[in-house]
């Protein structure tokens, strides 16, 4: 007597399912399972370490617009380390020290010699911003490669799973449902296996592209705030 298919589904068993194959459905679920987990481990690492990031960055803004002098904003922003803005204005405030002492020293204010200043200071936000926005998309292009090629090998394991099944039913001579829906269900289970591993990745790398772009709009805007009170109070 056949067994039901609700019988059969009850006593499937993923794991069998996904580790009992052998040879290319084996690698590719082994390869998918590894897939999955490197991709939770970035995605809980990157939520962890953006936040930090956006609320070190609203801590920080809020100290800068309440203080009234830039040696007491720099000792708050040493604190806060995981903030790029922090980093920028630690980074354009060491700058124009240099700039204010090589002027003290030249005991020249020519306009020529406060332009240079400016454009170095500029160059210094611009050199922080891009090591900040690099520091925040490290890992990302991971995340996307998981979400883009994770379906393409589960669909090679079932195609090659598919394969295998059809030459042992060829090989049994019969094709009835109990000797079908084993093999059958070890390929159709690495398609199952890498939308599992494809779909957190994709989901959280454009959630943390967004977040990146935000914090980049907050990185520019600050750069051209602070450049206007150093125009402002120091050329």
């Amino acid at each position: 007597m056949l067994a039901s298919p609700v019988s059969l589904l009850a006593e499937v068993d993923v794991l069998h399912l996904m580790f009992g194959g052998s040879g290319a459905v084996f690698i590719v679920a082994c390869i998918l399972t590894a897939s999955l987990a490197l991709a939770l481990f970035v995605i809980f690492y990157k939520l962890v370490a953006i936040s930090q990031a956006q609320s070190q960055s609203i801590t920080f803004l809020d100290r800068f617009w309440e203080s009234k002098r830039l040696d007491d904003i720099f000792r708050v922003a040493e604190t806060l380390k995981y903030s790029p803005l922090a980093a920028m204005f630690r980074a354009g405030y060491i700058e124009l020290s240099k700039v204010k002492k090589g002027q003290v020293q030249n005991e020249s204010g020519t306009m020529h010699d406060k332009m240079d200043g400016i454009e170095n200071i500029e160059r210094a936000l611009a050199r922080a911003k891009v090591s900040e926005t690099t520091k925040l998309e490290n890992l990302l292009p991971f995340l996307a490669t998981v979400g883009s090629a994770a379906p393409f090998v589960g669909l090679f394991g079932t195609v090659w799973g598919i394969m295998e099944a059809f030459t042992e039913i060829q090989k049994a001579g019969k094709a009835d449902l109990g000797s079908v829906a084993g093999p059958i269900g070890e390929a159709l289970i690495a398609t199952a296996a890498s939308l599992a591993a494809a779909i957190p990745a994709v989901v959280a790398y454009n959630y943390f592209n967004r977040r990146v772009k935000v914090l980049g709009a907050e990185m520019q805007t600050f750069a051209s705030d602070y450049l206007n009170i150093v125009k402002r109070h120091f050329f």
